[in-house]
């Protein structure tokens, strides 16, 4: 596990991919989108704007260190703190992994920048692409997602429409809930409908599982998932907690600040990430908040751990 790298994080569990390998391509909270329920907060560069935001020969070279250091995952993800696809060369980066490993690359969009040839022709170099689809008319989409201008329902909608038509390979649709939002049965039998029009290889549904952007977000119940489930053909997936079954990783209190600077975790998170036992993981923890450089949110066991400080202040100290 190295500690030098700037735009990878990980391998980190996901509930969607197993062990991935996370590609950050674009500064902290750059995205189209300023979602209520993000859990890495509001959204600070709120834009359309496509651009080189971070350097492409630099991540290629991160990228390729860590191929030559052997790491393995089950997916590297474009994903990050931000949307990838508003960096104007995701595509390249595509194709470079491709050509430089057999690891299947997934891309986590939010569907925002679809409308365009152009995304549209980069984003089908992906193994997987997994665009979200939460709302079903423009006063929900825009009471969920706060988009910027120039971001509206239909033309999300139609974006992921074209990109269906023309994409062979495996397109995931996540419908995010939040109670009292969307959750309601109609509701969803709405977003079910559109879903089903899009045809994707799967469905699934997620909730508020980490501390949200906003405070009025409140998580689905599970009782309540598993029935919204059967609205849709065939019936969605649930996602469930992940659980990891991998070889044990060096880690240190980097390694750890750097996942949590990327997404709130509990504590049985980091242990399953890494693979630590968890009274390990809690020492590594208390170590960190007495320095002042994560905090907690929530209480007991099932509190998730946010960084505070950046891994340059973390070594200062």
């Amino acid at each position: 596990m190295t500690s030098a790298t700037k735009y990878l994080f990980g391998p980190v569990p996901s509930r969607r991919f197993g062990r991935s390998l996370g590609v950050d391509l674009t500064p902290f909270k750059t995205c189209s989108l300023d979602c209520v329920f993000c859990q890495l907060g509001h959204t600070t560069v709120k834009t359309l704007e496509r651009r080189e935001y971070v350097p492409l020969k630099d991540v290629l070279v991160e990228i390729g260190d860590w191929m030559h250091n052997g790491g393995t995952a089950d997916y590297i993800t474009l994903a990050g703190s931000g949307e990838p696809t508003l960096h104007s060369g995701f595509g390249k980066l595509i194709d470079f992994i491709h050509a430089n490993s057999d690891i299947p690359v997934a891309l986590l969009t939010n569907g925002t920048t679809l409308y365009s040839p152009d995304v549209r022709e980069s984003a089908a170099k992906a193994d997987v692409v997994k665009v979200t689809m939460s709302a079903y008319d423009q006063e929900s989409f825009a009471r969920l997602h706060r988009p910027c201008e120039g971001v509206t329902f239909n033309k999300l909608l139609n974006g992921t429409y074209a990109f269906r038509r023309d994409f062979k390979r495996s397109l995931w649709i996540e419908v995010f809930l939040v109670d009292g939002i969307n959750s309601d049965i109609e509701n969803v039998r709405r977003i079910a409908e559109l879903t089903k029009q899009i045809k994707p290889d799967k469905t699934q549904l997620n909730t508020c599982v980490r501390p949200p952007c906003e405070e009025t977000a409140v998580a689905v119940s599970k009782d309540k998932m598993d029935e919204l489930s059967r609205l849709f053909e065939p019936p969605a997936e649930v996602i469930s907690e992940f659980r990891s079954n991998c070889p044990i990783i060096e880690v240190n209190e980097i390694d750890i600040i750097e996942m949590l600077r990327r997404r709130p975790c509990t504590a049985v998170q980091v242990a399953e990430s890494f693979d630590m036992h968890l009274n390990e993981v809690s020492k590594y923890i208390g170590k960190l908040l007495r320095k002042g450089v994560i905090r907690s949110e929530g209480g007991g066991a099932g509190a998730f751990y946010v960084a505070v400080k950046s891994k340059k202040e973390l070594i200062i100290q």
